[in-house]
């Protein structure tokens, strides 16, 4: 299509001309966004978008059943799977993408707390971004305030962990993402976070190893500098294969 057509997608008559996607993707290219699987996009969907994405992600769905040789018209179990697996998609594993974030709200250190504090356990769910089949683990999160930082809820560290892991990820990229979230939201003297996850890409297929888990941890700030401070933090969590 003609980049000025392209330009005028916010136009009303334009509009049925292209797909919910292609004026989500037309915005991210404009403002020269990012969309990678694990990104958030929120600020560029319109109202009502969400609903027509869902009913474009359900066509490609029954059009990869149908490459499947899967006879989903006669076939009860299959025949309103493309509904379901876009509903899942868009509303609910990887929801992260976009909606906007958690409302989480800061209070001010008035105590001046200075010690450490451990979050954790935090179950989270995300889906390899390389072939979309579940991820299953458990989030670790070790502040340690200084006299400006903010304060937040403790079941607002779930919140943000559900946000950034509602999306495709990578491992690696996830606990990077969690922790720059927080890191912006807290500004903590030091920040830890420690992920364990199991990851059915390798359950499911592939080596199939069913005992497989991967761990990693980011240590920033005081986490980082001080050796007892970080083995105060990892004695707390324990042994993170129990």
């Amino acid at each position: 299509m003609p980049s000025t057509a392209l330009a005028s997608v916010s136009s009303p008559d334009l509009r049925p001309r292209l797909s919910a996607s292609d004026r989500i993707r037309h915005r991210l290219k404009q403002a020269g966004q990012r969309y990678h699987a694990n990104d958030n996009i929120a600020a560029f969907v319109h109202d009502g978008e969400l609903d027509e994405l869902r009913a474009e992600v359900q066509d490609k769905m029954q059009a990869l059943l149908h490459a499947l040789v899967i006879d989903t018209q006669n076939d009860h179990n299959t025949r309103d799977t493309a509904q379901r697996v876009a509903r899942m998609f868009v509303n609910e594993v990887f929801r992260g993408r976009y909606e906007t974030p958690p409302a989480v709200t800061t209070f001010p250190n008035a105590a001046g707390l200075n010690d450490l504090m451990v979050v954790g356990p935090i179950a989270v769910r995300s889906a390899c971004s390389h072939h979309f089949c579940p991820i299953m683990g458990q989030v670790w999160i070790g502040v340690l305030p200084k006299a400006d930082s903010d304060l937040i809820g403790l079941s607002k560290y779930a919140r943000l962990c559900d946000w950034v892991l509602s999306r495709p990820q990578i491992q690696e990229e996830a606990i990077t993402q969690l922790a720059d979230e927080l890191q912006r939201r807290v500004r903590p003297e030091g920040l830890a976070v420690v992920m364990q996850a199991s990851h059915f890409c390798m359950h499911w297929r592939g080596v199939k190893d069913s005992q497989a888990l991967m761990k990693n941890s980011i240590m920033r700030g005081a986490f980082l500098q001080d050796a007892c401070l970080r083995r105060e933090f990892l004695s707390l969590i324990g042994p993170q294969d129990q």
